[in-house]
C-alpha cells in the first residue's frame, strides 16, 4: 500500500516543518528507515517510519500524558498499541504498524499529540 506510505509523508509535512532522513538505524532486525526530525531542532527525534509490503511500521516514543490527550479518539487497535508500548520514563515508545487509512490517521493524532506537548 504505497498511497499509505505517500500520505504519511504528506501528513508529516503538513503538521510540523520535518526534516527527513534515510538511514539504518537499529540493526538487522528493524532495516532502513525514514528518520524525521525536527528542521529547527536537527538533534529532535520525532519517528522512524519502517516500510514493508502493503504497510509501514512508525516507531517513536511519547510520555502518558501524550497519549492520554488523544486515547479517547483512538481505534481499538491503536489503544491496544498504546497499551502495549515499550515502557521508558514517563511513557515509552510504540510500534505501530500501519495498515489501513484509519490507522494512518490515529497514528497522526498520536503524533501531533506529542509534538504538541
Amino acid at each position: 500500500r504505497g498511497e499509505l506510505w505517500e500520505a504519511f509523508m504528506r501528513r508529516m509535512s503538513e503538521i510540523c516543518p520535518i526534516q527527513a532522513t534515510i538511514r539504518f538505524p537499529y540493526g538487522n532486525n528493524y532495516g532502513w528507515s525514514v528518520w524525521y526530525g525536527l528542521k529547527d531542532k536537527a538533534d529532535k527525534h520525532v519517528c522512524d517510519a519502517f516500510a514493508e509490503n502493503g504497510a509501514f511500521t512508525v516507531h517513536f516514543r511519547v510520555s502518558s500524558t501524550q497519549i492520554e490527550k488523544v486515547y479517547d479518539m483512538l481505534s481499538d487497535y491503536s489503544r491496544a498499541i498504546c497499551d502495549n508500548k515499550y515502557p521508558c520514563s514517563d511513557g515509552g515508545w510504540l510500534s505501530y504498524r500501519v495498515l489501513t487509512d484509519d490507522n494512518l490517521e490515529d497514528v497522526i493524532k498520536i503524533i501531533t499529540s506529542k509534538l504538541n506537548k
